[in-house]
């Protein structure tokens, strides 16, 4: 045979199943490997000090095969460790050394365990089944192979426990990373936040919590014995280094922080404005044990001045006056600017560099970021939510601990369950990440009953009295599930059994609302009962326009819409009966307007949009004259207006071009207009990761210079811009060039005309029977009663 010929098949780490080519030997006839021992690493299939065996050039007068019988008949072929060979081939060929008759004993036992121990070592497929010795290293190829020229590998079953160091390696590698992912698996199983479903894409599993349940409670290490000496020890030496827990906290009397005291508002201005916080806020969140913030309220103008009273405590009354002044139905009332004035009051009474915080640090900053939502000014909102979290955290409220007295044990609970709903609120409304996580507060729910009637010596309630007035209950259940749909939404789809999931708890929910927020209600509903149940008719809304997004399939974004439109019907019947209730003949109901807040006015908008996009023109004015009756009481529903002109005006103009837009036939076509998509998604568009329109869109700096830019003006602020109504936002221009609430009813109105008759009836689809959930209202028994002489009708507009 010629010399080796270079191998150009390396010699693969990872098995190969492809066939050689030479001839097949079946691998039966091969000795079956012993049993495994070691690890994956524990053994190594050769000696890695051997050094590399020379190509054998075999003498071209011979066959190819003939050296190659009776292969283990003599020294001079047997299989050895390295030297063996040569010390076997210099005796047979007579040069000095012993013969193989007159080799020891000794010489030939060691001979015979050189031979056992090389036949560990691997033969290649091709050396095996032709049955000759296998040179092979770990990084080149046999002299059998690469004269052949064929792959030189190791695939056979007898083999497979003689893998090579690397291609043990990557085994474990491979082990190591299943390992990894099978945990991470199991982690989400068991957590509940993964559920696959074969008939389409992956969704979480939806874990919502039962009305009424209370947060499991976390177990806690009990105390082995007496520690009184051991708490002493760590309250003294461990001072500088970490606080104790919030609950064992001595706090300090800050005598510090001594800030000018402001004077006290009128006494009977600021009876009125304590009442009309309890009105609103309060029965939303009832973060102050009235009966207790009374007396000292009283003591307060008793005493006739703020001195001598914590300066924290005097931020938490102007924070309540500035919140009253938003709501107050006093048109004597300087609204906003007074406002501004009692919330820059409470900021200069913090001190903000404190490090001992105290209930009413938390109370302050919730009742400020409620007061900047109302403002418009929702990012500074968003900032002071923030602190509210951060201070309630760091004082405990988080957690169940006591015992307490039973006022103070009670007003724990509320003060976090009321920052724990702002929290929720404002991440579904804003798009923006949770900052409490369910997994960190086992807090029990708010006692179902009036602070009026908790008393250190107990709650005790009055025999034919209501036990609760307040709404923090139910909006609890609807805000609780919050974190799971926040969860859902950052999927591309959500599946169809996944929305049932949710418009049943929102049924449960709903159900735990008074009667008269039902909506197979007949009566009117108070005004000051409209914004609890928008917290549950927002989220109904804002889970179903998630399918709206070009993720979607064409389907499934009609069926989105379809529920949008339902969920807009629903609210539009609450809207009208609070409306209903605010009439002259009934003064002791609040009017409409003053006792909205700025939730109600973005979820009238939302409603309103898709009510105009599907045709149900009776519906939307409904919804607009509502907002017309809010007027410039709140900022953002200037700028809802505004939208609202603005939309109409584009429905009007792609109706004259012949387009079915604004009516109900045009939600049968196939292919719906995507610029009428994005602006009916409304502030979808505001989600970083939901909304579809910014991608390829200027970015920082080259937006000033784009040709779609608008001038802005001045960087929004409480109390450095804006118009003197108390709009933040808009320049003086943009708040009056749409032309105010008339001029979006007669464009209404312009659009039903362009479309060529209103069809009253409304569309089956949207009754109580349709598919995808609801609420179980009736709707053509609906629009019966929403119709009176009060509303403005399509025809009279025309």
């Amino acid at each position: 045979m010629a010399g080796s010929t270079h191998n150009t098949y390396s010699r693969s780490p990872i098995p190969s199943t492809t066939s050689y080519d030479s001839s097949s030997v079946s691998s039966a006839t091969s000795p079956r490997p012993g049993p495994y021992e070691g690890g994956l690493m524990g053994a190594s299939p050769r000696l890695m000090n051997a050094q590399h065996p020379q190509h054998i050039n075999m003498p071209s007068g011979l066959p190819g095969h003939a050296s190659f019988q009776n292969t283990y008949g003599s020294a001079a072929t047997s299989p050895g460790p390295p030297g063996m060979e040569s010390m076997a081939s210099t005796s047979s060929s007579g040069t000095p050394g012993a013969s193989g008759g007159q080799m020891s004993s000794a010489n030939m036992s060691a001979q015979k365990r050189a031979y056992r121990q090389r036949r560990k070592d691997p033969s290649c497929d091709a050396c095996r089944e032709r049955k000759v010795k296998c040179d092979a290293t770990e990084t080149t190829s046999c002299s059998e192979c690469s004269s052949r020229n064929v792959k030189c590998q190791f695939t056979k079953e007898t083999n497979r426990r003689m893998s090579s160091i690397k291609q043990v390696q990557d085994l474990e590698k491979q082990i190591a990373q299943v390992k990894r992912e099978n945990s991470q698996l199991r982690s989400m199983i068991r957590e509940g936040e993964m559920d696959i479903d074969s008939e389409g894409p992956q969704q979480m599993q939806i874990q919502l919590p039962e009305i009424g349940s209370h947060p499991k409670r976390r177990q806690r290490p009990p105390p082995p014995q007496e520690l009184s000496r051991v708490r002493s020890n760590i309250r003294n030496f461990g001072r500088g280094i970490f606080k104790p827990p919030a609950p064992y906290r001595q706090i300090g009397s800050q005598a510090h922080f001594n800030p000018p005291r402001p004077d006290l508002p009128p006494k009977h201005m600021a009876d009125h404005l304590l009442g009309s916080y309890y009105a609103s806020v309060h029965m939303i969140i009832p973060i102050l044990h009235w009966p207790t913030f009374e007396g000292e309220y009283e003591a307060v103008y008793k005493a006739g001045s703020l001195h001598g009273v914590p300066p924290v405590w005097s931020s938490l009354f102007f924070s309540v006056l500035a919140v009253g002044v938003l709501f107050s139905t006093e048109p004597s009332i300087h609204r906003p600017n007074k406002g501004k004035e009692y919330i820059e009051t409470s900021r200069m009474l913090i001190d903000m560099w404190n490090d001992e915080f105290v209930i009413d640090h938390a109370r302050a900053a919730i009742l400020t970021s409620v007061f900047l939502t109302e403002m418009n000014l929702k990012s500074a909102a968003w900032t002071w939510l923030a602190s509210a979290v951060r201070i309630a955290q760091d004082i405990g409220l988080h957690c169940e601990t006591g015992p307490w007295p039973m006022i103070e044990g009670e007003m724990r609970r509320r003060v976090w369950w009321g920052i724990y709903v702002w929290d929720r609120h404002m991440s579904l409304e804003l798009g923006r990440p949770l900052l409490i996580e369910d997994a960190d507060c086992d807090v029990s729910l708010p006692a179902a009953i009036d602070d009026h009637y908790i008393h250190d010596a107990g709650m005790m309630v009055p025999s034919g009295v209501s036990p609760l007035t307040n709404f923090i209950l139910p909006i609890i259940h609807v805000v609780r599930s919050v974190s799971q749909l926040i969860k859902t939404l950052k999927s591309p789809m959500i599946s169809p059994s996944t929305l049932q999931t949710f418009d049943t708890h929102f049924s449960s929910c709903m159900a735990a609302f008074p009667p008269s927020c039902q909506l197979t209600a007949h009566e009117p509903l108070d005004p000051r009962m409209l914004a609890p149940v928008c917290h549950l008719m927002n989220a109904r809304l804002i889970l179903h326009r998630h399918n709206l997004t070009t993720s979607c399939p064409p389907e499934v974004r009609g069926n989105a819409m379809e529920q949008c439109i339902r969920a807009a019907l629903d609210s539009t019947n609450l809207v009208a009966r609070a409306m209903a209730s605010s009439t002259p003949s009934n003064p002791s109901t609040p009017p409409f307007g003053p006792t909205t807040n700025a939730t109600t006015c973005t979820h009238i908008w939302r409603c309103t949009l898709f009510l105009l996009f599907g045709g149900h023109f009776d519906a939307a004015l409904t919804c607009i004259r509502a907002s017309a009756s809010i007027a410039t009481l709140r900022d953002v529903n200037v700028a809802c207006g505004r939208n609202v002109a603005f939309f109409l005006g584009v429905l009007i103009e792609k109706r004259r071009a012949g387009g079915l837009v604004g009516s109900k036939g045009y939600r049968g076509e196939r292919e719906m207009d995507e610029e009428l998509m994005a602006y009916v998604s409304g502030d979808l568009q505001a989600s970083p990761e939901n909304s579809w329109i910014w991608t390829g869109s200027e970015t920082g700096m080259n937006i000033v210079g784009s040709s779609g830019a608008a001038n802005i003006g001045a960087s929004p602020t409480l109390l450095g811009g804006g118009r003197e109504e108390g709009t933040n936002v808009l320049t003086d221009v943009e708040a009056r060039d749409w032309g105010g609430w008339e001029r979006v009813e007669y464009l209404v109105g312009v659009l039903a005309r362009e479309q060529g008759g209103y069809v009253q009836p409304v569309h089956a689809r949207y009754g109580s029977g349709s598919s995808g959930g609801g609420m179980g209202f009736d709707r053509n028994q609906n629009q019966d009663r929403s119709r009176g002489n009060e509303r403005m009708s399509i025809t009279n507009i025309i």
